[in-house]
């Protein structure tokens, strides 16, 4: 996994719609069951920002950059149907996002501006990774395992993570999706 350089008094951030349970213990038991070490340190999640660093005079200014995006934006369904993988670009496999696709693209979008504002490496893909840096054929295996995945549910909000330093992501603060219609 790529992650940025720290300096200073800098953390490292990322932000994601957290999938609910009873999903996210069913997702995080095969990414553990499937043999990915990533598996005990980032929970299930839709990425709409990945690791970044952000200095610790800027949080105040990240954190109210954030609740902004949350009024601006009302709560939609997401479906989590099937997989797919990055291979051969990068060794991974997900459940892929089948609805709701629209509604990631629109928060990432707007995570991404401001003081969170970047270039991407990759084209945005929403997704839940369910195997990472494995062998093809762990890969392979995950993506037979979970192939009939079926999954819905109301994201309402969103998660800003931190990255500890036993490098366990972990929830900093909830921002619910507040627009209406």
């Amino acid at each position: 996994m790529r992650l940025p350089e720290l300096a200073g008094d800098q953390t490292m951030v990322g932000v994601a719609i957290t999938v609910p349970e009873p999903f996210a213990a069913q997702l995080h038991a095969a990414r553990a069951r499937l043999g990915d070490p990533w598996a005990r340190f980032i929970p299930p999640h839709i990425t709409l920002l990945g690791p970044t660093a952000v200095d610790g005079a800027g949080a105040s200014e990240v954190h109210a950059h954030l609740e902004d995006v949350a009024r601006r934006h009302a709560p939609f369904t997401v479906r989590l149907r099937g997989t797919g993988t990055f291979r051969p670009v990068s060794p991974v496999a997900f459940v892929q996002v089948a609805d709701g696709i629209a509604g990631c693209e629109q928060l990432e979008s707007a995570v991404r501006q401001g003081p969170l504002a970047q270039d991407l490496r990759f084209h945005y893909h929403p997704h839940v990774t369910v195997a990472h840096e494995l062998s093809d054929e762990q890969l392979d295996a995950a993506m037979d395992e979970l192939a009939d995945y079926d999954a819905g549910f109301v994201v309402t909000g969103f998660h800003c993570y931190v990255r500890g330093d036993d490098e366990v992501w972990r929830p900093r603060a909830e921002y619910p999706l507040t627009a209406t219609g």
